[in-house]
Parts: C-alpha cells; sequence; structure tokens
C-alpha cells in the first residue's frame, strides 16, 4: 500500500505542472513550461540485473520485456533498450497509466519505473527574428555590468582547442548559418544525431537518424487539435530555432569578419537532436547524452566524436528522475560533464539541473543580481547571464543575449542573429556561456574529469555576488516549495545561486592549476606500513610536476617525494595529503583518509582545494599542579583535529613512570612518590597516531606536611587543677611528641607543668592566667599543636560570726545549743494529737 501511495503521488506531482507568476518589473520574453508534461502510455523501466553484455543484451532486454508483461498482465507496445538496464516501454492506451505504472513498479526485477516526460527549451524569444546588432555584452568586462564574463582576457591565455568537443543537446542546429556551418566547411558544427523517436515530435517525417539539423519546432493550430499535443497551447507558436541560438553561444565562428563571437574559437561543436514540436521526452535526452558521451546506445552507429562536455538548456519542474542520476553518472564516468540550465519559473531548479553531478546555471541580469525569470536553490553551481530588458513598456530589450538564429517562423528562413527587438533570454542562453567557459578550461587542461572540472568551474566563479543599492529588491531565498516562486529581481546568495558570477578568466587560471592524484594501496592494516604514491599527478597542458609534499596528522617518509610512507592508524582516522607544484608554481592538493583497515581519496566534488590540514594538537588540563607526596592528580588529554583521541602517558618521558618520579595510569591518573623535598615533573600524553605530537602539565610535588593538633583546643582551670591534653599527629607514623608551657618544655611553677602524655597542672595563682599548652612532634619541633589554658584564682571561704551575750560577737550557735533545740524539737513532736 506504501509504495502503491508513493507511485500516485507522484504521478499527481508529475501532471500538476502550473505556470510561474509573471515578472512584473521587466518585460523579459522566456518561455514557461506548459501545464502537462507527462507521454501519452510511455514509461522508463529500469531492470535490477543488466543482463548479458554486448550485442546478446538486445535479445535478453527483449525477453525482460515479455516476461515482465507477463507477469504483470499488461500488453506493452513497442520497446527499446535506454542503456544499461533502463527500457523505454509503451504501455496499454486502453487502461490507466497510474495502475500499470504500479503495477511494473511492484514486480520484483523492476527497481524502478518513471513516466517518459516531456522537457522543453529554457528560452524562446516571442517577437518576431530581425536582423540586428550584435551587441554582446555578456562576454565583456564593464564596470557597469559585472555580471558579463570577461572572455577578452580569458581569450588572452587561450581561444580553445580543437580537441574539446562540446554537445549541444537541444533542437538541432542549422548547419547553413554562416556563423557556424559544418567543419567540414572550415566551421564549427560536426556531424551529429536526431534522437528524436517520435515523427510528430521530429518534424522532419521520420524518427531517430542521423541528421541533426533543425527544421524548424513549430506548433500550429492545426497541431493543437491533435490530442497528441494539447498541452502544449493553447496558442500556436513560432519555431525557436533554440538549438542555433545555444550553439552560437558557445562556438560561433570568430575572426571570419561576420556576425559574432563564440565563448569558444576553436572547440568543435556536436549538435544532438532531442527537442522537437512541444519539446522532447526523457527517453530521446537520456539516450542521446549517453551516445553523446560515447557510450553505445542501441539502435544508433557509435558516436566517432565523443563529447567532454553536455550542454543541456531543456527542463521540466519537478525532482530528479534515477535515469537522469545513472545517465549523469555514465557520462561522468567516461569524463563528460553534464552543464544544464535552472531553468525559467522563478521557483525552485527544474530537472535535470538538480540533479546530482549536474552543473546547474541560474540566470543573472547584467548588474549581477538574479533575473526575475531564473530559477534558483541550493542545486546551482554557478550563475552566468540570462538577458534581460529592463524595460517594462514591451520596448527594445537593453541587454538581450545576442546570438545566430534564423529567421523563419515555421520552416527555415534566412540565417541572423538575435538582438534587442528580437532577443534571446532565458537561462537557456545562461548554460551555454558556463559550457563555453568549461572548454576553454579543457583547453589549457584535458585532464580534468566531470567532477574536479565542476569543481573547478565553481573555483573560477571569483567574483562575488553584488547586494543591490535598491532597498526594494529582497535577497534571494532558497524556495520551499513549488509554489514559492521569486519572479522579481532579488540579490543572489551562495545558497541560491551557487558558488559565484561565472568568470572566463577565473575557469582558466583555476584549470591551469595541476591535478594531485594519490594510488591507493588495496589493503590497509592497523600499526602497518602504508605506501601512498602520487607520481601519476598531471600538470596543465604544455607543464610539468615540479615537486611534492606530504602533510597530516601522520609523519609521512620522506615527507618531499612522489611516493610517501606512513604507519597507518591502529584506532580512530588520520587525514594525510599531498601538495603538487608544477613548474610555473601553480598548486593542487589531494587528500587521504586513513582508517585502521582503509584508505580512500576524500571527493573533491564543490570543494576547490579539499584539504585544509589542521595540525593535531594534545592539550592536557590542568596545566599545573602543587600535590603532596604520594598523593593523586587526574589529568585529561584532549586531541583535537583528529577522531583518534587515544595518547600515551610518561612522566619526565618515562611511559607510565616510576618510583622516582611518580607514575602515571593509562587514564591520566597521576600518583606522586615520597619526597624529602620538593620535586618538579612533566606529565605528558602524546598522540598514538604520532608521538611528536605531544601535550603536557607541570606537577611540584611536595614532602608530606607532618600536622599536630591538640585537644581541647581552649581550657579554663582553676590554679593547681589539672587538664588532660591530648596530641594527635597526622601523615606521619610518629606520633611521639614533646610537651611544653610557654616554650618551656614540660613547663614550672610559674607557668604550670605538662607531663610527657599531656596533664597540665595549674600554678598557684592570685589572679588569672593565660598559658599555652604545646606539643612538638618528635620528629620536627616545627610541626606543633597548642591549646590556651586560662588559669584562675582559688576562690577565698566568708568569715563566720560568735555566739557571746550582750549581743556582742554574733557567732553561730554552738554544739549544745543545738543539741538542745533537737531535744526540744523530739518533746513537741511528741505532745502533737493524733488525729
Amino acid at each position: 500500500m506504501t509504495r502503491s501511495y508513493s507511485i500516485l503521488s507522484a504521478l499527481v506531482a508529475c501532471v500538476a505542472l502550473g505556470g510561474a507568476i509573471a515578472n512584473a518589473q521587466e518585460a523579459n520574453p522566456a518561455l514557461r513550461h506548459p501545464a502537462n508534461g507527462a507521454a501519452e502510455g510511455r514509461v522508463l523501466v529500469k531492470f535490477r540485473d543488466a543482463g548479458a553484455p554486448g550485442r546478446a543484451q538486445a535479445q535478453v532486454a527483449t525477453d525482460k520485456v515479455a516476461a515482465l508483461a507477463t507477469r504483470t498482465g499488461i500488453r506493452f507496445g513497442s520497446s527499446r533498450e535506454l542503456g544499461a538496464k533502463w527500457h523505454v516501454v509503451e504501455l496499454d492506451p486502453t487502461a490507466s497509466i497510474p495502475e500499470q505504472l504500479v503495477r511494473i513498479l511492484a514486480d520484483d526485477t523492476v527497481e524502478t519505473a518513471t513516466l517518459d516526460r516531456r522537457r522543453y527549451p529554457h528560452a524562446v524569444p516571442n517577437d518576431p527574428l530581425y536582423p540586428g546588432a550584435t551587441g554582446q555584452w555578456y562576454l565583456q568586462s564593464n564596470a557597469t555590468n559585472p555580471a558579463a564574463i570577461n572572455a577578452e582576457q580569458a581569450w588572452n591565455t587561450t581561444t580553445g582547442s580543437t580537441s574539446v568537443v562540446i554537445a549541444v543537446i537541444d533542437t538541432g542546429v542549422r548547419y547553413d548559418h554562416p556563423d557556424l556551418s559544418s567543419v567540414a566547411q572550415g566551421g564549427r558544427l560536426l556531424p551529429g544525431y536526431d534522437f528524436i523517436t517520435d515523427a510528430r515530435v521530429a518534424n522532419d517525417g521520420d524518427g531517430r537518424d542521423a541528421d541533426a539539423t533543425d527544421p524548424g519546432d513549430f506548433v500550429s493550430s492545426t497541431d493543437l487539435q491533435d490530442p497528441f499535443f494539447k498541452d502544449c497551447g493553447p496558442n500556436p507558436s513560432n519555431s525557436s530555432w533554440h538549438g542555433t541560438r545555444v550553439s552560437g553561444i558557445i562556438g560561433a565562428r570568430t575572426n571570419n569578419a561576420e556576425g559574432i563571437a563564440g565563448t569558444t574559437w576553436s572547440p568543435s561543436i556536436l549538435p544532438v537532436r532531442v527537442l522537437g514540436k512541444c519539446g522532447g521526452f526523457d527517453s530521446d535526452i537520456i539516450a542521446a547524452m549517453l551516445w553523446a558521451a560515447g557510450i553505445h546506445v542501441a539502435g544508433a552507429p557509435d558516436n566517432p566524436f565523443p563529447a567532454q562536455i553536455e550542454n543541456l538548456s531543456l527542463g521540466a519542474t519537478g525532482a530528479c528522475d534515477q535515469a537522469y542520476t545513472d545517465a549523469i553518472a555514465a557520462v561522468a564516468a567516461r569524463g563528460t560533464i553534464v552543464v544544464v540550465s535552472a531553468g525559467n519559473e522563478g521557483g525552485p531548479v527544474d530537472a535535470p539541473a538538480n540533479c546530482p553531478g549536474a552543473v546547474g546555471v541560474a540566470g543573472l541580469r547584467h548588474i549581477g543580481t538574479k533575473v526575475g525569470f531564473s530559477s534558483l536553490g541550493t542545486e546551482v553551481a554557478l550563475s552566468a547571464p540570462g538577458g534581460n530588458c529592463v524595460n517594462t513598456n514591451g520596448g527594445p530589450c537593453l541587454f538581450p543575449i545576442n546570438t545566430t538564429t534564423n529567421l523563419g517562423t515555421t520552416t527555415p528562413g534566412a540565417s541572423s542573429y538575435s538582438d534587442q527587438l528580437s532577443p534571446s533570454v532565458g537561462t537557456s542562453f545562461s548554460a551555454p556561456i558556463v559550457s563555453g567557459i568549461a572548454g576553454l578550461m579543457l583547453s589549457v587542461n584535458g585532464n580534468l574529469g566531470a567532477a574536479r572540472l565542476r569543481a573547478r568551474l565553481r573555483e573560477g566563479a571569483v567574483t562575488p555576488f553584488p547586494v543591490s543599492s535598491d532597498p526594494t529588491v529582497p535577497m534571494c531565498h532558497v524556495p520551499t516549495s513549488a509554489a514559492d516562486v521569486q519572479a522579481s529581481e532579488c540579490s543572489c546568495t551562495t545558497d541560491t545561486c551557487g558558488a559565484g558570477m561565472a568568470n572566463a578568466p577565473g575557469g582558466v587560471l583555476a584549470a591551469l592549476r595541476p591535478i594531485a592524484v594519490v594510488v591507493l594501496p588495496t589493503t590497509v592494516s592497523p600499526g602497518q606500513s602504508v605506501t601512498l604514491a602520487a607520481g601519476t599527478s598531471t600538470a596543465a597542458n604544455g607543464h610539468t610536476i615540479a615537486s611534492y609534499a606530504w602533510t597530516g596528522s601522520i609523519a609521512v617518509t620522506p615527507p618531499d617525494q612522489a611516493t610517501g610512507m606512513l604507519l597507518a592508524p591502529t584506532s580512530g582516522s588520520a587525514q594525510v595529503c599531498v601538495t603538487v607544484s608544477d613548474d610555473a608554481g601553480r598548486q593542487d592538493t589531494a587528500e587521504v583518509l586513513l582508517t585502521p583497515t582503509s584508505a580512500a581519496m576524500v571527493s573533491i566534488a564543490g570543494n576547490t582545494n579539499p584539504c585544509t590540514v589542521l595540525p593535531v594538537t594534545v592539550t592536557v588540563a590542568p596545566s599545573t599542579a602543587t600535590i603532596q607526596a604520594n598523593a593523586t592528580q587526574q589529568f585529561t588529554a584532549t586531541v583535537a583535529n583528529s577522531t583518534n583521541t587515544a595518547v600515551n602517558w610518561s612522566v619526565n618521558n618515562v611511559p607510565g613512570g616510576n618510583a622516582t618520579v611518580g607514575t602515571v595510569s593509562a587514564t591520566g591518573l597521576y600518583t606522586a612518590p615520597s619526597v624529602t623535598a620538593n620535586l618538579v615533573v612533566s606529565i605528558s600524553a602524546a598522540w598514538a597516531g604520532d608521538a611528536s605530537r605531544v601535550g603536557s602539565a607541570q606537577v611540584t610535588v611536595t614532602p608530606i606536611q607532618v600536622i599536630v593538633d591538640v585537644t581541647p583546643s581552649t581550657a579554663t582551670i582553676q590554679a593547681n587543677a589539672t587538664q588532660q591534653f591530648t596530641a594527635t599527629v597526622t601523615n606521619s607514623t610518629n606520633t611521639a611528641v614533646n610537651w611544653s608551657v610557654n616554650g618551656v618544655p614540660g613547663g614550672n611553677s610559674g607557668v604550670g607543668t605538662v607531663s610527657a602524655t599531656g596533664l597540665y597542672t595549674a600554678p598557684s595563682v592570685a589572679a588569672n592566667l593565660v598559658v599555652s599548652v604545646s606539643a612538638a612532634w618528635a620528629g620536627d619541633a616545627s610541626r606543633v599543636g597548642s591549646a590556651q589554658v586560662t588559669v584562675t584564682p582559688i576562690p577565698t571561704p566568708a568569715p563566720q560570726s560568735s555566739g557571746g551575750g550582750g549581743g556582742g560577737g554574733g557567732g553561730a550557735f554552738g554544739v549544745l545549743e543545738l543539741a538542745g533545740l533537737a531535744a526540744l524539737g523530739l518533746l513537741r513532736r511528741r505532745r502533737a494529737p493524733r488525729g
């Protein structure tokens, strides 16, 4: 149930393609997509098993499709192979397409399947074409037009090489345009191929053939009556000559005293036709991508001129299909880069520009801000001029991308050039500018592969995006959904418009750097020797590698040769880099990530200098400590810039320490030795990955301090009385003490005496006396404890009165008197009545 729901949701997304909001600020005639891009009854199916290699695969593919039809109960129409594992299959037109797709996806032999959707050119002018000026502001260097790529400066280094081939996968081309023409006639155009399968789309009377000539892609009112073209209206449209326009930007003939200049002057252009009436289908586009890169495509002759660059100025809204992901990966494996226009919807980046590995290109206004129609987002690699008209009243377009075209509204007419009155505007024309820069880059360094070329295109985009001085122009933001359309000018960020503004000399300088390559060992074992070889590193055309420098979190020996040796980490991971320098002083760096059991190159995609090595540092905390002999102190080692945090502890460079300097455990617990005087030692933690990476702390060990306490600490007693005191000795097994009173050993009659056991006897005093009773440790008389004693005098008894007559001397009663009184008392008690 979950799988079916996902597919039905995807189908809804495929058919719900709405138009974008029109740009309210500028009248820019950039094409938006029709509402529906799905083919009627055709899907792309990817089987899990590629089947047999070579020509036998064709029969295996036929058998697979037939078996799939039997298992699913679907009456398939025609089918054809589309590279390894992929096949184009026509479904039963009388049954529900979503239901058939769900059944196909449920089959165990099918990895994935998707609708064969239409893709569209990313710019079509709406005005009649007129011969006009050829002002190519976008190639120049002008402070008022900062988005221009400054091609003139790049041309001082290279105008391109004939060994470079750039495929234009588009509507085909007009071979009769004098500023293009075929290679056989001294021009730039190679024999290409027409991959349009459906004759109705091809508009040339047949399906696939070896003629990449553009016959026109107009859609007439009669065409719109055909259900096949129902999504291409509502109004008829003229022929765009889109492939001819794109080709002119990349490689119009230069220095021929005619027309315009191409971004490149020498590379060849390989026209591959995939777009016709109402766009083109994924199945044809993907086949063309594979073929253009030199990969065999069933039913077509192999391409004798494999392209290193493919330009796709086309797309449609929605996520990247797996079929495009596979195709881009397949051509990248052959060294071919795919440059794709981002789209003209003002929202999220179109497919296939949003596919992994593609170089998505957004469109800029002449001043470097995003042109309203351009799509944007994190999938954009960099941005280039897309043309912008400035005028809001439909007047002449002030900053178009002038290029080659044709004046025919339906079928071919006279060759011409677009201009301010018949402008070329759209991200369709941003992409070929970048493809042209890529062509110049490959011309100076033919060793750049797809991933490295993409990275250096971004590296070369050295001009940052300007922020508009107009407070009403917002900052661009990453679209949150297809409905989040930014159809007006906004100031680019690196999250929305890529690494920066395309720059031709910046790209060429980036390409001129050498290429650092490391050959890795096939096996790695913990702590064992590893060999890394950088001898296959290459320099740009005409240059050589002059030096090598190894750095990293593990020492490499020797550090300055093509081949280095090191020990694999025993835990965690380590980073090792080699920097190669060429004979011109240019450098490149490659990074290797080592674990105890593996070695791998760090990806270069999207990272211009991947090896930013920070040295491993070890810090020990606390950095200082003072403890007594035989005491302990916990230390902690922190390892920075490595995932391997293991350390080896030592004391004064003795691993684990010893009885003289103290010992330290594997966890950093230090135990001080016995000392009679202060001892200073160093506690060190050496990184397990490289013993030269050390952190340390200083410890001062002090002798044990004997403490003597006397209790009670205070006392008050009368003269001649006694008080027992007790002396407690800590931190020593010798508990003997010597007692004294006011510093007099044993005391005396004036201050009192104290026995050897601490019994103090107070002296006779007439007034209060305060004395100190002290116990000095027998091992060191300076270790003393004491108590304070207050001695008070004995109280004097009160005097008694005498018993004489005459009232004198009133003393106490005598004994006889007391006896008489007692007798009288007894007599009285006897007389008492008994009641």
